[in-house]
């Protein structure tokens, strides 16, 4: 028998006295490997972003953004103003540096990384031979391509991200990510005091149970920057040129209505300031 990442193994088991009728069984695919319990599956379907229908695979997504402990578990090092709580979201993170947490945790965990960077040498995937200064020049951010069958983690992109914050296929049409009310979902200016980050989920979840996606960080998101294209859109993943890398949100520094699923920001792949983190997602298996 040849046994490969695809192969499906049925099991009965068995108690000592019992006869066949009082056994259990249970099947297992190899390699499909299950994400994180802290992840939750948002199912694949259409949706209108203001301008497009908008059609995506399932996928799952983190429910919390990633923490300074997540990260520092990985990165060795927590660049975050607002130190000191391992359950506060991660701060002062670029584009850059989360894309290199995204393959650098795959590695840890033995997935597929997802991301090449490629300068007109493929220095693969493993960011410890990315050249030196890679992530210094915004303009190298187009040297990054992404995988999108990989199994490792990944930022979401930005249709991704819209359809999970405003609750996927349970969607209610809120305003914000969860509620029409900014400040049962959200930590922004107006309700922030003391000023700064707080731990991830201490607001009410949207409608698929995921938490912040309103206020608290700015987060990354894959795509480059650009208006939404016209038309009928399938698992869009931007343009493919521009200067600048989405981020969706809000944050607990600005005012509150930029905690609104249908705001878009933008910023350099360098930029890293006090209310910019970001959370991850990987591919349904």
């Amino acid at each position: 028998m040849n046994v490969n990442s695809s192969t499906t193994i049925k099991a009965k088991a068995f108690r000592d006295g019992l006869y066949d009728s009082a056994t259990a069984s249970a099947t297992y695919t190899i390699g499909a490997t299950p994400p994180p319990a802290d992840f939750v599956f948002v199912q694949g379907g259409t949706f209108h972003n203001g301008t497009s229908n908008v059609t995506l695979s399932s996928f799952y997504i983190d429910k919390y953004e990633v923490t300074q402990a997540s990260y520092q578990a990985v990165m060795w090092a927590n660049p975050s103003y607002f130190s000191g709580n391992p359950n506060r979201p991660v701060e002062r993170v670029s584009w850059f540096k989360a894309i290199e947490y995204c393959n650098r945790r795959s590695m840890q965990e033995g997935l597929t990384p997802c991301y090449t960077y490629n300068d007109g040498t493929d220095h693969g995937t493993n960011p410890d031979n990315w050249p030196s200064g890679w992530n210094t020049n915004n303009n190298n951010h187009t040297n990054v391509s992404c995988n999108w069958t990989a199994n490792g983690y990944r930022l979401p992109t930005e249709m991704e991200w819209m359809f999970a914050a405003k609750g996927g296929n349970q969607s209610q049409g809120y305003t914000y990510s969860g509620s029409y009310d900014v400040n049962a979902v959200a930590w922004y200016a107006g309700n922030n005091n003391p000023w700064g980050t707080k731990d991830v989920g201490l607001k009410d979840p949207n409608e698929l149970g995921t938490f912040d996606m309103s206020g608290n960080v700015l987060e990354w998101c894959w795509d480059i920057w650009g208006t939404y294209p016209s038309g009928n859109q399938s698992n869009p993943t931007g343009p493919a040129s521009g200067s600048g890398r989405v981020g969706r949100g809000g944050s607990w520094a600005g005012h509150g209505n930029y905690c609104a699923v249908s705001y878009r920001g933008a910023d350099g792949a360098t930029f890293a300031d006090v209310n910019v983190g970001f959370r991850v997602v990987r591919v349904s298996l």
